[in-house]
């Protein structure tokens, strides 16, 4: 999810610094049309570090950041998370944002969310990070939901994405694609099966409100989105920059949501790999409407 950065310096006009991390209260953060709010329930951490007495207006009143998470549980390997958040910048040639764990004692579960700032900040929930570590304990869904949230990030450096829709899909899609072309060119995961279960995270966080401003796009459409970033990712294919990226995303993506499969060359591609995408079509328009089997997706090459 992203958020715009607004008014600073309008919002309760102090300044709390902790020897950890500074957190500003002066900060006013508006969700724009883009969020993704799950809901989950899990144990309180019981120990603080880098605590910071206010977060935004995104996070519960009782929200803190923390530069990291205890290493016990449900929260073990945090650590990748945070090396991670350099590891995407530099992926794609940028410097780090700024990273900080959510958390709040008071109420975990409202700390289900990650939110891509545009002033050059990520947080990441605890809440959302203990329920994808449980689904898959290496924490390829972290890594994943982390390069979704960068995927903001570059969104936000080079005024993408290209296309303009009513609502936020656009946007969330494409940070879909650049999580799965990082999770295959960058995070070095060759294969397709490798990372079925960060395409399951994808489609557990779809939704069906396809008129709300808020809509990320449905479930088949997260997961083939995903898949498209994964195939662009193919070795055959020269790495690409954010720019190119949206380009070569949307031109095949609007082939998937329009069932049109014949065609032309895009620029910048050659005809092999062009003509690689185009075997691959069919395929994705099936995803992106639910028509592909679980076992068959699962197996995908």
């Amino acid at each position: 999810m992203k958020t715009n950065f607004r008014n600073a310096s309008l919002f309760l006009g102090a300044l709390a610094l902790s020897t950890m991390l500074s957190c500003s209260k002066d900060e006013e953060t508006t969700l724009d049309s883009q969020d993704e709010v799950l809901s989950v329930v899990d144990q309180q951490p019981n120990s603080r570090e880098g605590d910071c007495g206010y977060v935004d207006g995104n996070w519960s009143s009782t929200a803190s950041l923390y530069t990291s998470l205890p290493n016990s549980g449900s929260t073990v390997n945090s650590s990748l998370i945070t090396s991670q958040n350099s590891a995407i910048a530099s992926f794609w040639g940028r410097s780090a944002p700024t990273f900080r764990y959510v958390r709040d004692l008071s109420n975990p579960s409202s700390t289900f969310n990650a939110i891509s700032y545009s002033n050059g900040k990520i947080y990441f929930g605890e809440a959302i990070y203990k329920w994808a570590y449980n689904r898959d304990t290496s924490n390829l869904i972290n890594v994943m939901i982390l390069a979704h949230e960068y995927g903001h990030q570059l969104q936000y450096a080079y005024g993408l994405p290209s296309r303009q829709e009513s609502t936020a899909r656009a946007a969330e899609l494409e940070a879909d694609g650049f999580a799965g072309y990082y999770l295959r060119r960058g995070y070095g995961k060759s294969t397709f099966a490798s990372i079925a279960t960060a395409y399951d995270a994808a489609y557990a966080i779809g939704d069906y409100s396809t008129t709300s401003a808020g809509h990320h796009g449905t479930p088949p459409q997260r997961k083939s989105a995903v898949r498209l970033g994964f195939l662009l990712a193919d070795p055959g294919n020269s790495k690409l920059s954010a720019s190119s990226f949206d380009y070569n995303f949307f031109y095949y993506y609007n082939g998937v949501l329009n069932g049109t499969y014949r065609m032309a060359k895009p620029e910048g591609v050659t005809d092999e790999f062009h003509n690689f995408m185009m075997s691959h079509m069919e395929e994705l328009g099936r995803i992106s409407r639910g028509e592909m089997s679980d076992e068959e997706y699962i197996n995908l090459r």
